[in-house]
């Protein structure tokens, strides 16, 4: 978890004024790619980016527009978000955008973080703020909406508790309807100091909420009630990870029977297939996210499964890297295809596009996104050439182009 604005780089910390001059013209210039890797224009698509700049000039939310043939990003605008919005998630219909604020404090409340709900401009995908709660805890650091969209689900991470706040009709938050505190035992890595929720998602069916916790090495499962805002708490294990792993991202495979975990402190990603009746998982094969003879200290980050569900592809801060998995059709398991450069520092999250035709890799502490071709017979990925600059990326979020 990186949390610390000491850890970031002084470059970052820019004026308003010059942070948004350096961005529109010069901050955003990207390297063309070679001629061998330019394709046609292809379909467009909206990048929302979150950021951790510390400083209260420069809490934004960067907006551009990707081309999907070539992977080129272009400045659209950019705009404030909230306290360090830094990981944001969006309604299906794209009218709304949610930010968590990384904080500590909130609004003079101590010991918490905050949510942002924003409105998204039909016409120019544009945002304006429309209200803010507090998360009841610490630097939240993941935020999803269940599938009936009802609710916001947020992990705090350094209080270790999530929190459910419900969705109004207007599309503004409501304060928090529920929460609930991990408990103790703790992994035995150094790390795991406390309780760490860094992940919270619903299941395909919306009946249960998974929340993953790197300090207890426990996926806790939650009975969800979506229609009256509640997490059916407390959590209960729906499944336990090699002590020390330190679980960090969940996520579903497109069939809804496999899902898989993201570990950040063993660098590993652990294959599970998933009773849905009972909210519980088992372990179907735990592997390896770094390279064969890395040595060096690593931390794992985000993890995603390609649209057709064929590939898993996962993050290394340390080795900087995107792993590329291939998975078996029959029985989910995983077989290493590639590990890529971020061309970066501290690749946080990253994120492939509707049609899993390029896949971006935001590096937070070079300050650069970079975008990949990805090969959909094969699973790798391909650099394009093409990248941008900007203040301490954390989060991207790729949708459809509706302003067109």
């Amino acid at each position: 978890m990186f949390f610390d604005s000491a850890s970031r780089p002084n470059f970052l910390r820019l004026s308003t004024l010059g942070l948004a001059a350096a961005w529109l013209v010069a901050g955003c210039a990207t390297r063309p790619a070679s001629t061998s890797q330019v394709a046609k224009a292809g379909p467009g698509y909206l990048v929302y980016v979150g950021t951790n700049v510390t400083s209260d000039q420069e809490n934004t939310i960067y907006l551009y527009r990707l081309d999907a043939g070539t992977g080129a990003l272009t400045p659209v605008s950019a705009q404030k978000g909230g306290a360090q919005p830094t990981y944001l998630t969006m309604d299906a219909g794209h009218r709304y955008l949610y930010a968590v604020s990384e904080t500590q404090s909130f609004q003079g409340r101590a010991g918490s973080g905050g949510v942002s709900a924003l409105a998204i401009d039909p016409r120019t995908g544009a945002l304006t703020m429309l209200d803010q709660q507090p998360s009841l805890g610490a630097s939240p650091c993941y935020i999803s909406l269940d599938r009936s969209e009802k609710n916001l689900l947020v992990a705090n991470y350094s209080t270790g508790n999530v929190a459910l706040l419900p969705r109004q009709a207007s599309g503004q938050v409501a304060p928090p309807n529920d929460s609930d505190q991990h408990q103790r035992p703790l992994g035995p890595h150094k790390n795991q100091d406390n309780p760490h929720a860094h992940c919270i998602i619903a299941d395909p069916a919306n009946r249960y909420a998974f929340a993953v916790d790197l300090g207890t090495d426990k996926v806790y499962s939650y009975r969800l009630d979506p229609a009256h805002g509640k997490l059916g708490g407390p959590g209960t294990p729906a499944f336990t990870a090699q002590p020390g792993a330190g679980p960090r991202h969940l996520t579903f495979h497109p069939n809804g029977r496999w899902a898989y975990l993201e570990n950040e402190l063993n660098s590993t990603v652990t294959a599970l297939s998933y009773n849905a009746a009972a909210g519980t998982f088992q372990e179907i094969q735990t592997q390896t996210t770094v390279p064969a003879g890395f040595t060096g200290d690593n931390t794992g980050a985000d993890v995603h499964v390609s649209p057709d569900g064929r590939f898993v592809y996962t993050s290394n801060r340390g080795d900087n890297s995107i792993a590329v998995f291939a998975v078996d059709g029959g029985s989910g398991r995983l077989t290493s295809v590639q590990h890529v450069s971020t061309q970066g520092k501290t690749p946080r999250n990253f994120a492939l596009d509707p049609s899993g035709r390029v896949l971006l890799v935001a590096n937070q502490n070079s300050g650069n996104i970079f975008t990949y071709a990805v090969d959909k017979q094969t699973g790798k990925l391909t650099p394009t050439g093409q990248s941008v600059q900007l203040p301490s990326p954390m989060f991207v979020q790729v949708v459809p182009d509706f302003t067109k």
